[in-house]
């Protein structure tokens, strides 16, 4: 295990110097805070029949009107809005006529995986003849590298048409296109100072694109890009003769590959999600969906935000993050029950797996940080010669949220390269900060790409010690103490009348995620009894105002004091056919 970094000295002057960052953290690890909202749009909501809760909540979630809840299908920005699309659609409604050979090269999580499966189902269904190659993470990386064009033009396709990435690969199209392939690129990263030269980019983040929404996932790029030729082909009048066909039908992996790939839930997102989730919940979407809830043994016609996110998701990026993600595109193309369900089994033998590896990694990452002291260090950049290239992310993740510091996990790539994932905090941009380091040190980092909250870099190895101070330094730079303590958001406290199946019900028919997050709330409560369930849940009986309550802890065996606070969702308890209130514990003091 490489060392922890090295520490930063900072003036005295300087906004976060050591002692004054250190008594911070000491002061408090964690704080618990209410959601503002206003009074009068919630008064106004409450007008409109909203229940005076949901209103609140609403309202503290940046709703000012009930027409924003309304996610008709019909209420979807108009796709003629996102820049290219109209000029895409008329390349591949070309291509179609020219029955040329169209190749998707998609990404290797569950948002490339949906918006390949999109891609191949949608093109299909307007009439094109498609195909599909996914990179597997450790021979090839991220992207349309030249390497997978390579590999791609084995397959002899005309156009290469990119899914949720595509955006920085200059090299790869360059390289499509001197072998002869055109490229189309549908993407939503960020892009880099130079576009590739590809025929088309539809992507809502490039510049000069005035698509309201940033937040749209590959997977929508992708359904967005859809809806374009099929008006395209009905303007040539492809279906005079026989009805138009239904994208509708698409919406459950497109609600899938949104909330999975953790992209901002606005408006728009919400809608696409909430269409997908009444088609799942309906037993309308495909065998492959409905195959892996059904290995996981959750209900389907229950299905919700979290089965996508923490259920379906992590099955599906099972299959990039230790083979290959084609097992995963596969049993979202099938159409066959029997064949889904066998790919599902595959599928969720490798989380096991996965979880298996991830908990062994997490296991020797705390125990060289057993004397780590976060209020010492804003970042963590760690490697281990064992860590697993597919689980550094998820790693990333585990400690970002046990510490609270920006965190990049190293595993061994190729070529005496290290391979970095990265996962951050609110208030340190992830990709910028990689971006400074980069520009102040350009030997340092060979190339690297992301978001605000997760990014990717490779380094070499003999430059993972230079990489960890320079990484600091900019943390340093660019957190502020606010950034560095955890926040707790809630939305309050409940009535008495509030904790009820129904309002549970109500909470848990509604689209939650990234950006318009799941309610949280607060109390105080005394403790009736606690044990320690499934050896490492702690079920609890609270007393309040309200009543006695059942509550469960997920994944604390840590003893309740007699009167303790508690943050809590509300969740459902189904045991023997009948349901019951329990309140979700997310923390405790």
């Amino acid at each position: 295990m490489g060392g922890i970094l090295p520490e930063v000295i900072l003036k005295n002057d300087h906004p976060l110097c050591y002692t004054a960052l250190k008594q911070n953290f000491a002061k408090s690890m964690n704080k618990i805070t209410q959601r503002s909202y206003s009074t009068t749009i919630s008064a106004q909501l409450t007008e409109a029949g909203i229940t005076p809760l949901m209103a609140r909540i609403y309202a503290a979630r940046g709703i000012d009107a009930a027409t924003q809840l309304n996610t008709d299908i019909k209420r979807l920005l108009p796709f003629d809005t996102l820049l290219n699309a109209t000029k895409i659609a008329g390349l591949l409604v070309d291509a179609i006529q020219a029955q040329k050979k169209l190749l998707i090269v998609a990404d290797y999580d569950a948002d490339g995986a949906t918006a390949c499966a999109v891609a191949v189902r949608g093109l299909s269904i307007l009439g094109a003849q498609v195909d599909f190659i996914v990179p597997n993470r450790f021979e090839y990386g991220y992207g349309l590298t030249p390497e997978i064009v390579r590999l791609a033009k084995q397959s002899a396709p005309d156009i290469i048409v990119t899914v949720d990435n595509g955006i920085a690969s200059v090299e790869g199209v360059a390289e499509a296109h001197r072998l002869g392939m055109q490229v189309l690129v549908t993407d939503h990263h960020l892009p880099g100072d130079t576009l590739p030269d590809a025929e088309c980019i539809v992507n809502p983040n490039q510049p000069d694109c005035q698509f309201p929404s940033k937040n749209l996932a590959g997977v929508g790029v992708m359904f967005y890009t859809l809806m374009a030729l099929r008006a395209e082909l009905r303007q040539r009048g492809a279906f005079k003769d026989c009805s138009e066909p239904n994208l509708g039908k698409l919406l459950d992996l497109v609600a899938l590959g949104t909330v999975a790939d953790v992209v901002k839930l606005d408006e728009n997102n919400r809608i696409l999600v909430q269409q997908g989730l009444q088609r799942i919940r309906a037993g309308r979407c495909c065998a492959g969906i409905q195959a892996l809830l059904q290995i996981a043994r959750r209900p389907i016609a229950q299905a919700t935000t979290y089965e996508l996110g923490f259920i379906v998701g992590p099955r599906l990026n099972a299959a990039g993050r230790l083979e290959d993600m084609s097992l995963g595109i596969r049993c979202l193309l099938t159409d066959d029950a029997a064949e889904a369900n066998e790919i599902a089994a595959k599928l969720d033998a490798l989380n096991h797996e996965r979880r298996s590896i991830e908990a062994d990694m997490q296991d020797s990452a705390l125990s060289a940080l057993d004397t780590f002291d976060p209020a010492a260090s804003f970042s963590l950049a760690l490697f281990n010669e064992d860590w697993h290239q597919g689980v550094i992310g998820i790693l990333a993740s585990r400690l970002k949220d046990k510490f609270h510091r920006p965190v990049i996990a190293f595993a061994h790539s190729k070529n005496g390269e290290l391979k970095g994932s990265g996962r951050s905090i609110l208030g340190l941009h992830l990709r910028d900060a990689l971006d400074l380091v980069s520009k102040r040190h350009p030997h340092l980092i060979l190339k690297f790409g992301g978001h605000a909250m997760a990014a990717g870099l490779s380094i070499l190895d003999e430059h993972l010690a230079d990489f960890r101070i320079a990484f600091e330094s900019v943390c340093a730079e660019l957190l502020d103490a606010e950034s560095l303590v955890k926040t707790i958001t809630t939305d309050g406290s409940l009535d008495t009348n509030e904790f009820s199946l129904d309002t549970a019900r109500e909470l848990q028919n509604q689209v939650w995620g990234q950006g318009f997050p799941e309610p949280l709330f607060t109390g105080d409560f005394e403790v009736e009894s606690q044990r320690i369930v499934g050896e490492k849940h702690l079920k609890l009986k609270l007393r309040s105002a309200a009543g006695s309550l059942d509550a469960i802890h997920f994944f604390s065996t840590e003893p309740a004091l007699k009167t303790t606070q508690v943050v809590f969702s509300l969740g459902i308890n189904e045991y023997n056919g009948s349901q019951t209130l329990q309140l979700i514990v997310r923390h405790r003091t």
